[in-house]
């Protein structure tokens, strides 16, 4: 049986032999990409696709406020639950076209 300390001289041997792996088929897997890019005249934009561009155009922007409550500036998109501010005021008798900007 063998004993730790060759155990654990295997597991280095084995960890480098799986980084060396590693970065050889990666290095390969890399240049068909760059060549399959070559042969069809691809760029990375198009690796993106078609959607991403779009959503990242979109994506975290925020929706224009479509009321305001003109004591305060509190805003409100439509979306979502109505803020409080707002609930109050239906309450009191106000009507939500009041508050459209």
């Amino acid at each position: 049986m063998p004993t730790l300390k060759e155990l654990l001289a295997q597991k280095t041997a084995l960890e480098n032999q799986i980084k060396s792996a590693t970065r050889e088929e990666r290095a390969e897997a890399i240049a068909k990409v760059k060549s399959l890019m070559a042969e069809y005249g691809l760029t990375p934009a198009d690796l993106r696709g078609k959607h991403t561009a779009k959503s990242a155009a979109r994506g975290g922007s925020k929706v224009a406020a479509k009321y305001r409550n003109a004591a305060t500036g509190d805003t409100w998109s439509g979306r979502g639950l109505r803020p409080n501010w707002l609930k109050a005021a239906l309450a009191a008798g106000k009507r939500l076209e009041d508050f459209k900007l």
